[in-house]
């Protein structure tokens, strides 16, 4: 990472340990947002900052978002930061033009809305953010194909709900609502893309909450004191800690991996054994956590739950492991032949392991 993007997720940080709190975080349960956050983050930037020059961004890159994202996810921000982002993020991967306010995106493959003569009808369940928001950037179907379509929420028939976390997963309804963007057809491996992109996006927003999660428990092993002295000195809280310690470099590691890839365009083998492997390291953090915090880390005075809770909810949200582990045992099956050790030692990048077939 070079010295700007250093400074640019030490400026995030730090905006976001000053303003953000348990208050604040608890405030999305309750039924409101952060928008005094939101706007904070706008003034200074970041959230165009991989939108390019041309259409009002600062001209940063994929990096550059991410690990933004991931520190929305540290600090569990109060706000549709990754949804808007994601969303621009996909318009402009298509040519279509970024929006103006802030969005949300579905990208389900599940063929909910129907498209015809430029207007959606549907019902689509758990839309993150849909009560607070302007637009909706989701996939719709005619009779031409798939496309990316962009919709104004305000013709919609919003019923609110909240997923494990509190945070807004509403229901939207659409009966012949007017779409105002319309993306071409697009194909089985752009839509392969868009799904690989916004698993990337999960995976940031996860590797923060996971990161938070092991600072939490340390903090706490060394305030927390049973028999005189602070309980980190006892062996078997030692290996809790370890553990934790070393899933948590794994996410790191993962998350730095894919972000690389996605910059050299060899994403695909990078984001599918990431997510794969977190579903690991989701049950490790979690179960290890609220091990070693013990009763106190169940209860709503205290913030652990606000990020475990977040990390159970987040990783049945959108494109789960079944979908990579799908396609992973496809790919096996069909390119190993008699030996599934030579063909994994030998792909390479100019080989990728998973490619997706029209």
């Amino acid at each position: 990472m070079s010295e700007m993007k250093v400074m640019i997720t030490e400026v995030v940080e730090r905006m976001l340990k000053e303003n953000v709190d348990k208050d604040l975080v608890d405030t999305v349960e309750q039924g409101d947002w952060a928008p005094a956050l939101w706007e904070l983050l706008a003034e200074n930037g970041m959230t165009v900052v991989a939108v390019t020059e041309e259409n009002g961004g600062a001209g940063g890159d994929i990096e550059d978002l991410l690990n933004i994202v991931r520190l929305t996810g540290k600090y569990a921000a109060p706000i549709p930061f990754i949804e808007t982002t994601f969303a621009n993020y996909l318009l402009e991967y298509l040519n279509l033009q970024v929006l103006e306010g802030l969005a949300t995106y579905r990208l389900s493959t599940n063929q909910v809305f129907t498209l015809e003569n430029g207007t959606l009808t549907g019902q689509a369940h758990h839309i993150p953010w849909a009560r607070h928001v302007k637009h909706l950037v989701t996939l719709a179907y005619s009779t031409e194909g798939t496309h990316l379509v962009v919709i104004d929420l305000s013709q919609a028939d919003i019923k609110q709900g909240t997923n494990l976390a509190g945070e807004p997963r509403d229901t939207v309804t659409f009966q012949q609502a007017l779409v105002s963007q319309l993306s071409t057809v697009l194909s089985p491996d752009e839509i392969h893309k868009l799904t690989t992109l916004c698993t990337a996006f999960q995976l940031a927003l996860m590797t923060g909450a996971i990161d938070k999660i092991n600072d939490l428990t340390i903090q706490y092993t060394k305030e927390r004191e049973q028999f005189g002295r602070p309980i980190h000195r006892f062996q078997l809280v030692q290996q809790h800690i370890v553990h934790l310690a070393g899933e948590t470099a794994i996410a790191l590691a993962a998350f730095n991996n894919v972000t690389e890839a996605l910059l050299t365009n060899n994403e695909n083998s990078e984001v599918a054994y990431a997510r794969i492997r977190f579903e690991e390291i989701i049950q490790a953090v979690t179960a290890i956590s609220h091990q070693v915090h013990a009763a106190i880390g169940t209860t709503h005075e205290h913030s652990l739950h606000q990020f475990t809770r977040r990390l159970w909810a987040w990783r049945d949200e959108g494109v789960n492991s079944s979908y990579w582990t799908n396609i992973v045992a496809l790919q096996l099956m069909e390119n190993s032949e008699d030996s599934l050790w030579a063909y994994l030692t030998t792909s390479n990048s100019s080989s990728p392991l998973l490619k997706v077939e029209g």
